[in-house]
């Protein structure tokens, strides 16, 4: 397989939500190679846009972020599911691409990625077998999963039962927090089990890994890393010199700043950040919460590449329009949408400031509209999101614009 994911020939019909397609379907390639206008081309609405110059952003800050700070980058690929959008993030740079689940592994590596790090349990030992036999297939193939108990070392050895190949996949443990989610919670569990893996014939442990996402305070994330690297040290102590450099992986996009005082330029562990939502960025939650916040660079090296169009189909009463968009268009586990443009039927377009997005229903959005804002039934309103992986479930393929408004490519996505 290449070094670079492939993308799959999605075809361009009616099933494209948001594309305006009755004829016979056309390659995505032919489709974005029309060139179409956003505003007056084959589209409905609502339409969900990426917008690449956001997108371009994104990926180069995160790429010169993690390469300037002595770190391994595998960007977690459950945020996009989209190949060209895996593709992207590898040729700037990535050492491989996280996934959460065993499906979301076999799907990765059907578009040809390389490195695959699932940053999961994997109790399933016919997916630790598959891996396994995908390795010896392919030299150049590597899967690491995560391992947090006695059931996770048991599906390893069940997974190399009477395995006879020279690779197998290579077995992280992983370290919690209390009252977090998975992961041992002493460093003498972490111990026992790289134990118990290294043990197995043909297995291995791999290195340590941990999720600082629970933790609500920069001296809990600090003391949580440095736990990780005294495991890493304990780890090596106890395996003794021949084993090489473990790996060491936390990451999500909340504070990938401290990860990077901490543990980036490690030369006893190979350190890889693993975040992901910073490649569309938001309007929302990661737009409060990205460490750019406090970083020279500014919060805004980072900027929402996701844009919801939706039409205003009524404008009932004074002060409340309804908009057609709802929860089967954009996710709202953290924030319901965040108005970002109104656009006029004749074309102006104006801040939508005030605006406010107060309740979803299936297929519509109420507004809150403040005084002196006229808005009309067919006008056309862009909305940021908040938490990008569950909008970009909703859609299958997404027209990618530049920013005169044209369309250069349509990303499929693969849930």
């Amino acid at each position: 397989m290449s070094d670079r994911p492939d993308v799959p020939g999605e075809l361009v019909d009616w099933r494209i939500k948001g594309v305006w397609w009755p004829g016979a379907p056309t390659p995505a390639a032919d489709f974005a190679a029309r060139r179409e206008r956003l505003f007056d081309g084959p589209f409905t609405w609502p339409l969900l846009v990426l917008r690449e110059s956001a997108l371009e952003r994104n990926v180069a800050a995160l790429a010169e972020f993690t390469r300037s700070h002595g770190l391994l980058f595998a960007p977690h690929g459950k945020t996009s599911m989209a190949p060209a959008l895996l593709r992207r993030q590898l040729e700037a740079g990535a050492w491989g691409i996280t996934v959460a689940t065993a499906n979301q592994a076999l799907a990765v590596r059907g578009f040809g990625v390389r490195r695959i790090l699932l940053a999961n349990q994997l109790l399933d030992p016919r997916v630790i077998r598959w891996a396994a036999e995908e390795m010896s297939a392919d030299r150049g193939f590597d899967l690491l999963f995560y391992v947090d108990s006695p059931e996770g070392v048991a599906a390893v050895a069940t997974a190399a039962e009477g395995w006879e190949g020279e690779r197998f996949p290579g077995a992280l443990i992983e370290r919690g927090v209390p009252g977090g989610r998975t992961g041992a919670r002493t460093r003498g569990q972490v111990l026992d089990l790289a134990h118990a893996v290294d043990a197995i014939p043909g297995a291995a442990t791999a290195g340590v890994a941990g999720y600082e996402g629970p933790l609500s305070d920069a001296d809990g994330v600090r003391g949580f890393l440095r736990d990780l690297r005294g495991d890493v040290e304990a780890l090596l102590a106890q395996r003794g010199p021949g084993h090489g450099r473990p790996i060491l992986t936390v990451g999500g996009s909340a504070w990938f700043d401290l990860v990077a005082e901490e543990i980036g330029g490690m030369v006893e562990a190979l350190p890889i950040l693993r975040s992901g939502a910073y490649l569309t960025h938001d309007d929302g939650l990661y737009r409060r919460m990205t460490p750019y916040n406090r970083l020279p660079e500014g919060g805004d090296a980072l900027t929402g590449a996701l844009e919801l169009w939706a039409q205003v189909i009524s404008a009932p009463e004074e002060g409340l329009a309804i908009a057609g968009m709802g929860r089967r268009d954009a996710g709202y586990d953290q924030d319901l949408p965040i108005p970002r443009v109104l656009r006029r039927a004749d074309g102006t377009a104006v801040p939508a400031d005030g605006v406010r997005v107060t309740k979803f229903d299936d297929q519509h959005a109420y507004l809150s509209v403040p005084a002196g804002l006229d808005v009309r039934p067919g006008d056309l309103m862009s909305f940021g999101i908040s938490h990008p992986c569950t909008t970009f479930d909703k859609w299958r393929g997404i027209p990618v614009v530049d920013d005169a408004d044209t369309v250069v490519d349509l990303i499929a996505t693969y849930f």
